[in-house]
């Protein structure tokens, strides 16, 4: 009995990391990489698995430090200082609405796609993210409920999409290569690979077990990496890189340029882009809808609760609407700044002052390397800050 209930924690803890990677990003990925070629894109889909899997267990590292059910928000008051706690609350918010802003933009055109509609964009916008809006104000049961529909849908239509489309790739596509566009599409991988905001919960989930934890983490992130990478193949063997280009100049999600080129594929792949983006947009709205509960002190009833409905969905559904070709932008703002601040740059700058600064004990150091590897993960996710701001700024 001990056997089945260590594995069954090691499963649900690695369905809780693959589940918490899996979303938007997926959507975004072939037609960010595309310009980089399949091997090239490859290859930084590794690279940043492999830093957000040593940050994650950094993060494990910083948890063991502090008591059980310490958030990641406290993790930083209790290590930085009151003021490290301000910046991260403004970070996460900042994240929440850039991700809320792509989902928006992105359920408007996936709407469109499946009801054959045509409407303007903005109009569709508006009806999808009202349409969910209730879902959340009714609480976390309403969410449960409806996710079993949207995730069986993911999960059959993924299939789906890999059986039809696996006929249609051209391996003379899968040849094409230049790597200097590949490093392009770094902030966006960094929103599809984030997972490390689940490390707390998934803590006391797994009884603090230090290696049911990492078990998880290495299987639960290695998941999407392999969905990714498939999906991936297939897209780049049936798109040409000239289309995905286009494509990420008007805002495109990654199913947008086969409606042209081999439309039995987009048929599928149409309901598999609704049900991987709504998947992810309703929980990822709870989310938002806690935070900002807890941010502010309101209790969730009554007026408090119809207002936070509204801060959460009206805010990204107007600039959605304003900019509906907002898509990859707002998801490159949420990769590039966001998730490169909160889960690249700050899980080693935890680590560096909890070991060398606040002297915690080293019994439970989770990577490797001392300094050296700090510092190269620090550099790497000032890196992708650095560049996701010129990129803007030029």
């Amino acid at each position: 009995m001990k056997i089945i209930h260590s594995l069954g924690h090691l499963v649900g803890g690695t369905l809780l990391i693959a589940g918490t990677t899996i979303g938007v990003g997926m959507l975004a990925l072939p037609v960010a990489t595309g310009p980089g070629g399949f091997v090239p894109s490859m290859t930084i889909y590794l690279v940043c698995w492999a830093f957000m899997l040593c940050t994650g267990l950094l993060l494990v590292e910083v948890s063991l430090w502090l008591p059980k059910d310490t958030s990641f928000i406290s993790m930083a008051q209790q290590i930085l200082g009151p003021f490290g706690k301000a910046i991260f609350w403004v970070v996460y918010l900042f994240l929440f609405v850039t991700v809320m802003i792509a989902h928006a933009a992105g359920g408007g055109a996936v709407l469109l796609d499946i009801t054959g509609w045509t409407i303007p964009n903005p109009l569709a916008i508006l009806i999808y993210t009202t349409a969910l809006a209730p879902i959340v104000y009714l609480g976390a049961h309403s969410v449960d409920r409806l996710n079993i529909v949207l995730i069986s849908g993911v999960v059959v239509c993924y299939l789906a999409f890999i059986f039809v489309s696996s006929g249609w790739v051209d391996p003379k596509l899968l040849k094409y290569a230049d790597w200097n566009k590949s490093w392009l599409a770094l902030p966006i991988l960094f929103t599809a690979f984030t997972y490390q905001v689940i490390i707390p919960t998934l803590m006391t989930y797994m009884e603090r077990n230090v290696r049911k934890v990492r078990l998880a983490i290495l299987f639960g992130s290695s998941i999407p990496l392999v969905i990714y990478l498939i999906w991936e193949l297939l897209i780049l063997g049936i798109v040409p890189h000239e289309d995905l280009f286009k494509a990420s100049l008007l805002g495109q999600n990654a199913i947008g340029p086969l409606k042209e080129i081999v439309p039995q594929v987009f048929s599928i792949g149409k309901y598999f882009a609704f049900f991987a983006l709504t998947t992810s947009f309703v929980p990822l709205a709870l989310s938002f809808f806690d935070f900002l509960a807890d941010g502010f002190r309101w209790k969730k009833d009554g007026m408090h609760r119809l207002f936070l409905t509204l801060i959460v969905f009206g805010g990204p559904m107007l600039i959605a609407i304003f900019y509906p070709n907002i898509f990859l932008v707002a998801l490159g703002y949420a990769g590039g700044i966001s998730c490169a601040f909160l889960f690249g740059l700050m899980p080693p700058i935890l680590a560096w002052v909890g070991r060398y600064v606040k002297k915690y004990p080293c019994a439970g150091k989770q990577l490797p390397g001392g300094k050296p590897v700090l510092v190269g993960l620090m550099c790497f996710a000032l890196f992708i800050l650095i560049a996701e701001v010129a990129q803007h700024i030029v």
